[in-house]
């Protein structure tokens, strides 16, 4: 299949775009660059054994988008559509930007995507589309809500391609709600690489490890868990990377006009047995300091996968320790991360 990944240059994407190739996609990127840096261009065509087509533009750009899903000598039959801004905070300060940029993205995508016949669509949305109070394991037919911005432009853009669905029966479109991806390329070559102070947990631990940071900020630790910090559901970023490849083969030959799965590994992991982790994989102390609790943040979170096992044949392969590993090898050859 000719696939189009929006946001292809960034964190997840460029993940997933080395693992569509490697499945034998031909894939095509469109990026802006806004959370990404044009390094990594050349270390994915590196990593894939050729060059992989990158367009440097905003998928709102009608013209543009159309000019690429309309290309007659290469007609693109799907798009995997990662392009958002993804900082909880930053959407808090910036509501009118999230909305503009995460919801009109979609729109932008879905519209171009009718217009031209593609049916295919793995959209990337969040398990902050659950809310607060969602019990756990959580699972996919649960309410959906949220508590910022950025959760309800994913809520949002649920509910578009839902109503997408619905009036269009012909495509199939996966709903993919991740927890907390981590880690990077087992070469060290591609990873996380936040452009400001990570917002993030697993960065962060990162740059204190490495010395770009003095110490991590731990928030609250009077949670009702093991060791009093919050417990969330970390997810291998090549692991992600797998599942959105297998959900983009399954609703090649699916029925449904709309499939919905979590992808997270179905367990918990706190804050201080990630930062233990980090120590043993890094040889490094992880200092932190204990703050105040961060409104909004829940004392657990981790998703049920069973579902993506059984429809997917997919599950999470790689451990904490893994996560840690991948993570430091990427952070030790790049301590400031993709060069400008």
């Amino acid at each position: 299949m000719r696939v189009l990944v929006t946001g292809g240059a960034g964190y997840i994407g460029s993940h997933t775009v080395l693992q569509l190739v490697a499945a034998g996609h031909d894939v095509v990127v469109v990026d802006d660059f806004s959370n990404a840096k044009p390094a990594v261009v050349d270390r994915i065509a590196e990593l894939a054994g050729r060059p992989v087509p990158v367009h440097a533009f905003d998928v709102a750009d009608r013209e543009r988008l159309d000019a690429l899903l309309g290309d007659p000598d290469a007609p693109v039959e799907g798009v995997v559509h990662f392009a958002a801004y993804k900082a909880v905070g930053e959407s808090v300060e910036k509501p009118l930007d999230y909305y503009r940029n995460n919801v009109g993205g979609t729109l932008a995508v879905a519209e171009a995507m009718v217009r031209h016949g593609v049916r295919h669509l793995v959209f990337s949305s969040s398990a902050t589309v659950y809310g607060a109070d969602a019990p756990v394991p959580m699972t996919e037919d649960l309410p959906t809500s949220a508590t910022n911005p950025y959760g309800w432009s994913k809520v949002m853009s649920e509910q578009i391609l839902r109503d997408l669905t619905v009036a269009h029966p012909e495509l199939r479109v996966a709903l993919l709600r991740y927890f907390n991806p981590v880690g990077a390329h087992p070469s060290g070559r591609i990873g996380e690489d936040p452009s400001d102070i990570p917002n993030n947990l697993m960065p962060y631990v990162a740059q204190v490890a490495v010395g770009r940071r003095e110490r991590l900020s731990v928030f609250g630790d009077d949670y009702d868990t093991p060791d009093g910090t919050g417990v969330r559901d970390y997810i291998h970023v090549e692991d992600l990377a797998a599942g959105h490849v297998a959900a983009l083969a399954r609703i090649a030959s699916d029925d449904r006009p709309l499939s919905v799965w979590n992808l997270g590994s179905g367990t918990g992991t706190s804050v201080l047995e990630l930062v233990r982790a980090f120590e043993e994989a890094s040889g490094r102390p992880v200092p932190y300091e204990i703050v105040a609790r961060r409104p909004g943040d829940v004392a657990v979170s981790y998703a049920d996968p069973s579902l993506a096992e059984r429809e997917l044949g997919w599950r999470t392969t790689r451990t904490v320790r893994d996560m840690c590993a991948d993570t430091w090898r990427w952070q030790q050859a790049n301590p400031q991360g993709y060069p400008d």
